[in-house]
C-alpha cells in the first residue's frame, strides 16, 4: 500500500509495480522506506535525512543511558559494595533530563526500598557517571518521572482505595531480600516456611492465626516479609497492616490519649491481613492486651489472616494474657531454631549471590564452622570479608576469611575458636540468671532482668569486637547509649560488689569451656 495515496502496490521479487501513476519514487534506505506519490527528489531528500536524524538520536541517547548506567553501577559496586543487589540489572536509565537522572524499576517493593534508603548512595555514584551535578529519582514507569522521588509504596506504588487510604499500611518496610525466592530452607525452619507459603497462597483459610517462633536473627522476620510480599504480586489491591508491636502499641496509647480509637479500630480492623512482629512485647500492658484481644476477634471473625512473630511460644510469654496465649494457639505455631551447620553454608552462599560477592566453596564451609548462632552473625561475617577484600583490593580467599572472623571473633593460631559469640553469651546469661530470653529482650526495667541484661551486653563489649550499635541490635534494637550505660555500669559494679564479680567470673568461666570443649 502506498504511504501517501493509498493506491495497491504489489512486490514481486526484488520489483515493485504502481498501479498509479502518482507514485514517483521509492525510497529506500537503512532508516526508512517509504512510497511518496508526487513529491519531487529534494522532498524525498529532506524526508529521508529527517527520519534518518531522528532515528539516530534515538539511537545515540540509548547508548549514552547505558553508558551512564554502567559507570554509575561501577561506582555503587566499588564504594557502596554493602548497597549491591543480583536485581539492580534490572534497573534502567530512562531519562536525564535538567538535573534528574530518572531510574526505571518496575517492582513496587523494590522501588519504595529504593526510594527510602538509596538516594544518597544512587545520588552520589550518577554524579561521577555524569560528571555533574545532578539529582536521581526513582519512577515506576517510563512515562511522567515523579516529581517527588521519596513516595513510599503505601501511597504509590500499591495504590489507594476510593477514598484515598493506603491500602498497604507499611509501618515497617519491606525489604526486597526478604522474599520466599531467598529463604534456606531447613530442617530447623521446614514446617515454618511451608505454612507462610501457604499462608500466604490462602490467606485466612490454611493457617490462622499463624505464630512463628525463635531466638534472634532465625528468620522469622524474613518470613514475615516474604508472605506480605507474595500476597501482593498476588493481588496488589491487598490490603495489609505489618507493623512491631512496639509500635503499634505507641500508636494505641497516642490514639487513647487524642480521643481517637474509632479511627484506631478502623486502620487495624478494616484490612485483609495483619501481621505484627514482636508480639512478646504485650507482656505486662494489659490495656493493650485487652484492645488487641478485640481487633484479634474482629479479624478472625471476620475470616481475615492474622500472622504474629515472637522470641517465645505463646505459653512461655510473661504476663500473657490466657485468653491471648489461647487464640495464638489455635493457629498453627511454628517454632524456629538455629540452622544446622549445611544450612548456614547455604545461607551464606545465597547471600553472597544476592549481594553479587564471588565465594571460593572453603570460605562458606568455613565459616559456618566456626559461626553457629544465628543468620545475622552469618551474615555480619559475609560483610567484614566484603569489606576486608574490597579495602585491600585482594580476591577473597580463606586466608581473608580467617582474618576477617578474627575482626569479629579472635581465633587461635590453629583456626579454633577463642572467644564466645553474643548468642553464646545471651544464652550463658539466661541459664545462670534462670531468666526466659523473651524477658531479657523486653523493656522490663526490675532488676531481676535489667541487672543479667546488663552483665549481657558488658560480657558482649568485653569479648567481641562489635559495636556498641551492633550489640544494641542484639538486644531488642536498643540505643547505643543504652550499652554504654550498662558496659559502665557493670563495669562499676564490678569494683565493688563482690557477689557480682563472682557471678560474672564464673558466666566467663563456663563460656570459656564451653568454647574449648566446641
Amino acid at each position: 500500500m502506498c504511504s501517501c495515496c493509498a493506491c495497491a502496490h504489489t512486490d514481486r521479487g526484488h520489483g515493485v509495480w504502481f498501479d498509479s501513476s502518482r507514485c514517483a519514487f521509492l525510497v529506500s534506505t537503512s532508516y526508512v522506506r517509504a512510497f511518496v506519490c508526487g513529491a519531487s527528489l529534494g522532498d524525498l531528500l529532506v524526508m529521508a535525512t529527517r527520519t534518518a536524524t531522528h532515528n539516530t538520536t534515538s539511537h545515540s541517547t540509548h547508548l549514552a543511558n547505558a553508558e551512564i548506567r554502567d559507570r554509575l553501577f561501577e561506582h555503587l559496586r566499588t564504594h557502596h559494595g554493602e548497597l549491591q543487589r543480583h536485581w539492580f540489572d534490572q534497573i534502567e536509565v530512562v531519562a536525564v533530563d535538567g538535573a534528574n537522572l530518572s531510574l526505571l524499576v518496575t517492582e513496587p517493593v523494590r522501588l519504595s526500598y529504593l526510594q527510602r534508603c538509596c538516594v544518597p548512595q544512587f545520588t552520589e555514584a550518577a554524579c561521577v557517571a555524569t560528571g555533574r551535578l545532578i539529582g536521581v529519582q526513582f519512577v515506576g514507569d517510563r512515562v511522567a518521572p515523579a516529581t517527588h522521588p521519596t513516595t513510599s509504596l503505601a501511597s504509590n506504588a500499591v495504590g489507594a482505595g476510593a477514598t484515598g487510604e493506603a491500602l498497604f499500611d507499611e509501618q515497617i518496610l519491606l525489604s526486597p531480600d526478604y522474599v520466599f525466592e531467598t529463604f534456606v530452607v531447613g530442617p530447623n525452619n521446614r514446617l515454618g516456611h511451608a505454612a507462610a507459603q501457604a499462608v500466604a497462597l490462602k490467606p485466612g483459610r490454611a493457617y490462622n492465626p499463624f505464630f512463628v517462633h525463635g531466638g534472634i536473627g532465625m528468620g522469622k522476620t524474613h518470613l514475615l516479609q516474604a508472605v506480605c510480599q507474595e500476597m501482593l504480586r498476588r493481588d496488589p489491591t491487598t490490603r495489609i497492616v505489618y507493623i512491631s508491636c512496639s509500635t503499634f502499641m505507641d500508636v494505641f496509647h497516642e490514639a487513647v490519649r487524642a480521643g481517637r480509637m474509632m479511627e484506631f479500630r478502623h486502620r487495624f480492623r478494616n484490612v485483609d491481613m495483619l501481621v505484627i512482629d514482636d508480639i512478646h512485647f504485650l507482656s505486662k500492658h494489659e490495656q493493650t492486651q485487652e484492645e488487641f484481644f478485640h481487633t484479634f476477634n474482629a479479624l478472625y471473625q471476620g475470616g481475615r489472616q492474622i500472622v504474629l512473630s515472637s522470641d517465645a511460644a505463646p505459653s512461655e510469654i510473661p504476663d500473657l494474657e490466657e485468653r491471648l496465649v489461647s487464640r495464638f494457639n489455635c493457629g498453627l505455631v511454628a517454632r524456629i531454631d538455629r540452622p544446622p551447620y549445611e544450612t548456614r553454608v547455604e545461607i551464606l552462599k545465597s547471600k553472597a549471590a544476592l549481594h553479587g560477592i564471588q565465594l571460593p566453596d572453603d570460605v562458606p564451609a568455613y565459616i559456618a564452622a566456626r559461626l553457629d548462632s544465628n543468620i545475622r552473625e552469618l551474615e555480619g561475617a559475609l560483610t567484614r570479608l566484603r569489606g576486608l577484600s574490597m579495602a585491600n583490593g585482594v580476591p577473597i580467599t580463606l586466608e581473608l576469611a580467617k582474618q576477617a572472623l578474627a575482626d569479629g571473633r579472635p581465633v587461635d593460631v590453629a583456626g579454633g575458636s577463642s572467644q564466645p559469640t553474643i548468642q553464646q553469651i545471651i544464652d550463658e546469661v539466661t541459664r545462670y540468671y534462670d531468666i526466659k530470653l523473651s524477658e531479657l529482650m523486653s523493656k522490663r526495667r526490675h532488676k531481676s532482668v535489667a541487672l543479667p541484661r546488663q552483665v549481657c551486653m558488658w560480657l558482649a563489649r568485653k569479648h567481641t569486637r562489635f559495636s556498641l550499635e551492633e550489640i544494641g541490635g542484639y538486644f531488642g534494637g536498643r540505643d547505643h547509649t543504652t550499652v554504654m550505660h550498662a558496659v559502665r555500669t557493670v563495669g562499676a559494679k564490678t569494683q565493688t560488689d563482690t557477689a557480682l564479680s563472682g557471678d560474672v567470673t564464673r558466666i566467663e568461666q563456663s563460656l570459656e569451656r564451653h568454647n574449648n570443649a566446641v
